[in-house]
Parts: structure tokens; C-alpha cells; sequence
């Protein structure tokens, strides 16, 4: 017996060690190194701002401070498959690995910057009333249902709070041509499609400048 045991020994060695080295890989596959993390997040706040609070330029910018992780990385993913339009983030997001998707949509929820605000104010109320109330007569359900009595969303329910206002607008009033491109795999946000169909201009941008004030 005593002949077998450095065998046994050295068995036992090589299997933990196998066992050992896929999680080993595992965790290395899902930590992403700080300094990488700080380049791609410096990458990002050149299109929507040093904080992540957005930017308003020719072609507004979103906020993604105080996004919610889980709604951020379902979008990322559908820029990825191609079943959101967008050609600036097509490229942007391809490149992503399922670590970094992770790591970034964390990184942006502990941002919290003043909103950039400059929404016109004459229709505050009526956003405020859609927002709480909803509008029965074009089955438009309360926006708060989903995203909360304070905007700031749950979940895959995304933040609306502080966003800018012109950039709502542009996509409530473009759903059908950005969001839903594969039928047959929709975007988990797909529910917003008959709500924003049913929306008046008028309607949405006034919802629109209403959480535009909120922080």
C-alpha cells in the first residue's frame, strides 16, 4: 500500500489542480482590471459628458449617470446583436467582452450630476400629470408604473430622471426605426413601443421637459 500512495498523492494534486483552474479562468473572465475600466469609462464621457450627465450638442447625447445596470447592459447587448440602431454605438459596442458589459453598467450607477436641465417650462404640468396619471383615452398606462414615482427606474426599467429632454423627444418620437430591428428576438424594452405610438408630439415633449427637471 504504502508503494501506491505517492501515486495516489499525485492524483489527488492533479485533480484539484483541474478543478481549480476553471474557476480560476472563470473569475478572470469576469474582473476586469481598473485601469481598463478607466479607459473605456474616459472613452464613453467624451460623447456623454464628464460625469455622464449627457451632452447637448447638433445631436443629443444620453445621460447614463444613475442608469440602472440592468437596463444599461440589456441595451449594450442589443447594439451588439443589431436589434437597436444606432451606427456610432454599433462600433462602440462590439467590441465589448460580457465582463467589461457588466463592469460598465455598474460603474455608471453611482454617478449622480445635476441634470443639464434647459427644457422649455410652459408644459411642466401637463408632463407632470401624463407621467403620474398616464393619458386612459390612448390606453397610455402611468409612466410611474414602470419607472417609479421618482423616474429613477428598477431593474430593466430605466432611469428617466435627468435625462435630457431632446433626447427623450427624438426617441419616443423615432421608436419604431431604432428599437425592435429583429422581430423575432425583440428588445426587452419593446413594451414602450404601443405607448410611445399612442403619444401626441405635443404629449411627449411635454413628459419630456417634465423629467428633465428631476434629479
Amino acid at each position: 500500500m504504502k508503494l501506491h500512495e505517492p501515486r495516489s498523492m499525485l492524483l489527488a494534486t492533479i485533480l484539484i489542480a483541474s478543478l481549480s483552474a476553471p474557476s480560476l479562468a472563470e473569475e478572470k473572465d469576469t474582473v476586469v482590471p481598473a485601469q481598463e475600466l478607466k479607459a473605456k469609462t474616459d472613452y464613453c464621457k467624451t460623447c456623454h459628458g464628464l460625469s455622464g450627465q449627457g451632452f447637448r450638442g447638433s445631436f443629443p447625447m444620453p445621460r447614463l449617470a444613475g442608469q440602472q445596470p440592468e437596463y444599461v447592459k440589456n441595451q449594450l447587448q442589443a447594439f451588439i446583436e443589431r436589434r437597436r440602431t444606432n451606427p456610432v454605438m454599433f462600433n462602440v459596442s462590439h467590441v465589448l467582452t460580457p465582463a467589461m458589459l457588466t463592469a460598465l453598467s455598474g460603474y455608471f450607477k453611482d454617478l449622480n450630476p445635476k441634470p443639464l436641465g434647459g427644457a422649455p417650462r410652459d408644459s411642466l404640468a401637463v408632463g407632470k400629470k401624463i407621467y403620474e396619471e398616464g393619458v386612459p383615452a390612448a390606453e397610455v398606462p402611468p409612466c410611474a408604473s414602470c419607472h417609479g414615482p421618482d423616474a429613477k427606474g428598477a431593474d430593466a426599467f430605466p432611469r428617466l430622471a435627468g435625462q435630457l429632454h431632446d433626447y427623450m423627444i427624438r426617441k419616443l418620437t423615432n421608436w419604431d426605426k431604432e428599437r425592435g430591428q429583429d422581430k423575432a428576438n425583440p428588445d426587452n424594452s419593446a413594451i414602450m413601443q404601443p405607448i410611445a405610438h399612442n403619444l401626441t408630439e405635443a404629449q411627449i415633449k411635454a413628459v419630456a421637459a417634465y423629467l428633465s427637471t428631476l434629479e
